[in-house]
C-alpha cells in the first residue's frame, strides 16, 4: 500500500501498511473524510512523521487524540497552528517549560513545528477524530500502528526520551526499553491532573541533561 509519509519512516514501517488492519484503517479513514468533517486535513495525517524523520528522533512527547475543535489539530500532539488560540494542556506545557528552563524565551505560538524539526516525535496514538467527538477515531486500527511506530524506536533506536504525560500514555509505554532509553512520567498536562505531579516534573531540563550525557545536541525549547 502506498502511503504518503516521510522517506526514512516509509522504509522503517512499510510491513506496517502492508497488514489487513491497516488496510481497513485506511478505508475507514477514508470513508470518514468523504462523509464528516475530520481532523487533521487528510495531508497533515503523518504531520508528525514528515517534520521529524526517523534518522532524527531523540525524543518522543505521546499524546493521545487530535484536537477535535476546527482549526487546531495539525498533526503534532499538543501543538496547533499558528494564529490559532493555546488549549489549556500546551498553555501548562508552557509554564512548566517557564518553571524548568527560566532562560528559555516565551513561545510565539502554540506551534511545536519547532520542536519536530530539533527531532521531537510529537506523536498522537490516534492520528485523526471527526470535529466536535473526541474519541470518535479510537479502536480503528491507528493505535496498533502507534504501538508499531513506538516499538520500532525502542527497538532501533537508543538514547531516546520518551515523555508520557497521564495514565493512558504510560500504558502505552509499556513497551519500551527502558534500559537504552529515558522513560519520562508525569501527570497530564491538563488542568484537570497538572496539580498532581506534572507541574514540577521538570521534563525538559531532564531530556536536555540526559541528551548531553550521550552525545547528542539538546532541545531548543
Amino acid at each position: 500500500m502506498s502511503v504518503k509519509i516521510e522517506e526514512s519512516w516509509r522504509n522503517v514501517l512499510h510491513a506496517e501498511f502492508e497488514k489487513p488492519y491497516f488496510q481497513h484503517l485506511i478505508a475507514f479513514v477514508k470513508g470518514e473524510y468523504a462523509t464528516a468533517t475530520v481532523y487533521p486535513p487528510g495531508p497533515l495525517i503523518f504531520h508528525a512523521f514528515d517534520a521529524c524523520p526517523f534518522d532524527k528522533v531523540k525524543v518522543v512527547i505521546l499524546g493521545q487524540d487530535p484536537y477535535h475543535g476546527k482549526g487546531q489539530a495539525h498533526g503534532l500532539s499538543f501543538s496547533v497552528a499558528e494564529g490559532v488560540r493555546t488549549p489549556p494542556s500546551l498553555q501548562n506545557i508552557f509554564k512548566e517549560l517557564q518553571s524548568d528552563l527560566p532562560d528559555t524565551p516565551p513561545a510565539p505560538n502554540g506551534n511545536l513545528d519547532r520542536w519536530a524539526e530539533q527531532g521531537v516525535l510529537l506523536l498522537n496514538a490516534t492520528l485523526t477524530v471527526r470535529g466536535a467527538e473526541p474519541g470518535s477515531h479510537q479502536k480503528k486500527g491507528w493505535e496498533q500502528f502507534t504501538d508499531a511506530v513506538i516499538q520500532k524506536i525502542s527497538e532501533e533506536k537508543e538514547h531516546v526520551v520518551f515523555i508520557l504525560w497521564g495514565a493512558y500514555a504510560q500504558k502505552k509505554g509499556e513497551i519500551i526499553d527502558a534500559r537504552k532509553h529515558l522513560v519520562l512520567k508525569a501527570a497530564h498536562p491538563s488542568p484537570y491532573a497538572a496539580d498532581r505531579g506534572f507541574f514540577g516534573s521538570k521534563p525538559f531540563s531532564q531530556t536536555n541533561a540526559y541528551l548531553v550525557k550521550n552525545g547528542l545536541a539538546p532541545i531548543k525549547w
